[in-house]
C-alpha cells in the first residue's frame, strides 16, 4: 500500500491528547462570518450573560484570539460562544467575539443562530412560526423563524429598545474637516454618517475598502474623545461606541439605502449590520421617515439586504425608544475541529491586515 492509499484509508483524525480541541459550526449572514463555538470551550462562571462575558474576557481571552485571529481566522472574523440563558424563560445565551474583544449585540449572529437552532433541531421545530429567546449582553432578543415543509423561509428578530442620543451632531477632524453624524443605539452605539452630507473622495463600494476603514476609525476615535453621551441608561458595560456606520444611496434601485459599518478594531461588516439597522429604525422614526408597518430595505457592501421596520414605540429610561424588527438570511458554511498545540508559538493567533 502506497502513501496515498494509506491517506485514503486513514480518514479518522487522532489528535494528540495534549492538544486543546474546540468544535465550531461556521456560518455567514449576508456574507458576514459567524464562528459558533459549540464544544470544547472551558466552562464560563457566572449567573448571567454579562457575567459569562466578563469571566471569558478575564480568563480565556487567548482562546478568543486563537479562534478569531490568523491562522484560524482573519482580521474581519466574527464568532460567538453559547451560554445558559439568564432565566428559565430563555432558550440560550450568547457572547459575541471579534478582533477587538466582545460586542454587546450582533444582529447577523442572531439571524444565524436562529437558523442554526432550527437546522440542528436544538429546539422543537414546528410548521409555521418558531420563536427563540436569546439572551445577548444587551438583553433578551426575541427571534422568529418561519418554517414551511421543514425548510426555513424567513428569519426576523425584535431587537432591544433602540433609541437616538443625538441628531446632526458634529465633530472636527483635522484630515476630514467637519463631520456631521447621528448617535444612536440598537443594542450597540454607533455614529451614523450620511454620505450625502459630506464630500468624501470614496463611495460605499468594495473598491474603497481601505478608505472606509481609515475614515470610519478616525470618526469613531474623534466621537469617543468628544462625546460624553455614550452612556447606556441601565448598564455601564454597554456604554461604549462600537463603530461608525456610513449610510448612502443604494446601488440596487429595489432597495432604500446602503449601510457600511466599520466596527471594533477596523472590521468591515459584510452584511447591513443588524444592530446598526436597529439604530437606524430609531433615527428614521424620530425623523418621521418610516411609518408603522413600513419596511426599509438596506443593502451592504456585498449587496446583501436586511429589511428593517418599527414594531412599536416604548419608553426606555430617559429615551423615547422603538422596538425594531430586522429580517435576513443565514447559511451554514462548515463544521470544524480546531486544535491548539501548546508547543505552537502562534497558538494564540496574530493579525496582519
Amino acid at each position: 500500500m502506497n502513501t496515498y492509499q494509506n491517506i485514503q484509508r486513514k480518514t479518522q483524525f487522532e489528535p494528540n491528547p495534549n492538544w486543546i480541541q474546540i468544535k465550531t459550526i461556521d456560518m455567514h449572514t449576508g456574507g458576514e462570518p459567524l464562528r459558533v463555538i459549540v464544544q470544547g470551550f472551558p466552562e464560563l462562571k457566572g449567573n448571567s450573560v454579562l457575567d459569562y462575558r466578563r469571566y471569558c474576557k478575564e480568563y480565556y481571552d487567548h482562546l478568543r484570539t486563537a479562534l478569531m485571529f490568523e491562522p484560524r481566522g482573519h482580521a474581519d472574523m466574527y464568532g460567538c460562544i453559547l451560554t445558559p440563558p439568564n432565566d428559565k424563560e430563555g432558550d440560550f445565551g450568547v457572547i459575541f467575539l471579534h478582533n477587538e474583544g466582545y460586542s454587546t449585540m450582533c444582529g447577523h449572529a442572531i439571524i444565524a443562530l436562529t437558523t442554526l437552532a432550527i437546522e440542528m433541531k436544538w429546539v422543537t421545530v414546528r410548521e409555521g412560526e418558531n420563536e427563540i429567546k436569546i439572551d445577548a449582553p444587551c438583553g433578551r432578543i426575541n427571534s422568529y423563524a418561519q418554517v414551511k415543509n421543514d425548510s426555513i423561509i424567513g428569519v426576523r428578530f425584535h431587537c432591544v429598545p433602540s433609541f437616538v442620543v443625538g441628531l446632526d451632531n458634529s465633530v472636527e477632524i483635522p484630515e476630514l474637516g467637519t463631520i456631521t453624524y447621528d448617535l444612536a443605539y440598537g443594542g450597540a452605539f454607533y455614529a451614523y454618517v450620511d454620505m450625502d452630507k459630506h464630500n468624501f473622495d470614496f463611495d460605499l463600494s468594495k473598491d474603497y475598502y481601505q478608505q472606509l476603514i481609515s475614515t470610519g476609525m478616525a470618526i469613531k476615535k474623534a466621537v469617543i474623545q468628544k462625546n460624553h453621551e455614550i452612556v447606556h441608561p441601565f448598564e455601564q458595560d454597554l456604554s461604549f461606541l462600537y463603530g461608525t456606520i456610513f449610510t448612502g444611496k443604494p446601488q440596487d434601485e429595489a432597495n432604500d439605502s446602503r449601510n457600511v459599518c466599520i466596527f471594533a478594531d477596523g472590521e468591515v461588516d459584510r452584511c447591513p449590520t443588524g444592530s446598526g439597522v436597529s439604530g437606524r429604525m430609531a433615527i428614521h422614526n424620530m425623523r418621521n421617515q418610516i411609518g408603522r408597518g413600513k419596511n426599509m430595505n438596506i443593502e451592504s457592501i456585498t449587496d446583501s439586504v436586511f429589511i428593517g421596520s418599527v414594531i412599536k414605540e416604548v419608553d426606555y429610561g430617559p429615551f423615547k425608544a422603538v422596538i425594531p424588527q430586522v429580517e435576513g438570511t443565514a447559511h451554514i458554511t462548515g463544521m470544524h475541529t480546531f486544535v491548539l498545540d501548546p508547543k505552537d508559538p502562534m497558538k494564540n493567533g496574530f493579525i496582519l491586515r
